[in-house]
């Protein structure tokens, strides 16, 4: 599986904070780090009986997933799926993720939704082949678009009731392979770690080597070259993911104000969004990065006003006012784990 950009593209803008390599009494700081899911990884965590090495296992996670999710494998489940081969019944990480798809799906009304890849492909915006788009095309595809029309069935098989739709999850299966792996350290008995995926994190307990609180720190999205951090914030038994449109922002001839394009799922056609970039905490990571996904292409109103309806959530955008000047909006929950200067 592949994420050179996530759904709507956006670039992962976490930058982990991990600090130099720390030392504390009968603590032991083990680290896993590696290429995997087209992206990299960096995992740390911390246990009181010797070092413990996971790295099978840790592999193992990584390569079922991708048997069970990725697009970029031929024989896996759900490009047989897409290749209209019937009878596959999915294992079980694909029914969390194609439930939880389900939910966030019908929270975000549809802002969310797995096979929105054949318009985004359509419109030049994805790997796949652009095509001449008129509104008959637009119409023609929204046909073969919309989670609603795709089901799990009792037996774990997938029924989709368009027979040529596209399913993909890269907008949620990295998350979700944090989720995986934060799983595997529990199993272990793990209590303290800061997981890492293509910039998607897990962090559970503290840093016991300096008994505090993990802090990753949040890289400023307009910086193009290089790396400069816009916030740190503590993380303690929470999940981040973040997404960005910040370098695919464009500006207006005519009155110099910059905007975003971007795709809108409901009705198919381009739009010109104002936000740049938005960080979401959840109590899982898949979650985080659904929700992230989402609120790139809703609109800022109807992304605050789901906000505030999902008490779970807390949420750290920026975006362009109506004079093209960037603001930012912090929820409560998220400001309070700012770490001030």
């Amino acid at each position: 599986m592949k994420f050179k950009m996530k759904r709507f593209f956006y670039l992962a803008i976490i930058l982990i904070v991990a600090g130099c390599k720390e030392s504390a009494p009968g603590i032991t700081r083990n680290e896993s780090h590696g290429a995997a899911l087209g992206t990299t990884y960096n995992l740390i965590y911390l246990t009181t009986n010797g070092s413990l090495e996971l790295q099978e296992e840790i592999d193992s996670t990584f390569g079922a997933i991708n048997r069970s999710l990725s697009t970029y494998m031929p024989e896996s489940d759900i490009s047989r799926i897409n290749k209209g081969e019937e009878g596959i019944k999915v294992d079980s990480m694909f029914k969390e993720v194609f439930n939880l798809s389900k939910s966030i799906y019908d929270k975000t009304g549809g802002y969310f939704d797995p096979t929105v890849g054949l318009l985004v492909n359509a419109w030049g915006f994805g790997a796949g082949e652009q095509m001449e788009m008129d509104s008959s095309t637009v119409s023609l595809l929204l046909n073969r678009v919309g989670f609603d029309k795709v089901s799990l069935l009792d037996d774990g098989t997938i029924k989709k009731s368009v027979p040529d739709m596209y399913l993909e999850f890269n907008a949620i299966a990295k998350g979700y392979s944090i989720d995986r792996l934060a799983k595997l350290m529990d199993r272990h008995g793990v209590n303290d770690y800061l997981l890492e995926v293509g910039g998607e994190l897990v962090a559970k307990g503290i840093n016991q080597l300096k008994q505090k609180e993990w802090v990753v720190g949040i890289d400023d999205p307009q910086v193009e070259e290089g790396r400069e951090l816009k916030a740190t914030i503590r993380l303690e038994d929470r999940a981040l993911a973040s997404s960005g449109n910040y370098r695919h922002f464009r500006i207006d001839e005519e009155t110099g104000k910059k905007y975003v394009h971007t795709i809108d799922p409901i009705t198919g056609f381009t739009k010109n969004a104002n936000t740049l970039a938005v960080t979401i905490l959840a109590d899982n990571c898949a979650t985080a990065d659904a929700y992230a996904t989402a609120f790139m292409v809703m609109d800022l109103d109807e992304a605050l006003k789901l906000l505030t309806s999902q008490k779970d959530l807390e949420a750290y955008i920026i975006y362009l006012d109506e004079n093209g000047e960037t603001q930012e909006f912090m929820s409560p929950g998220f400001e309070k784990l700012i770490v001030k200067n």
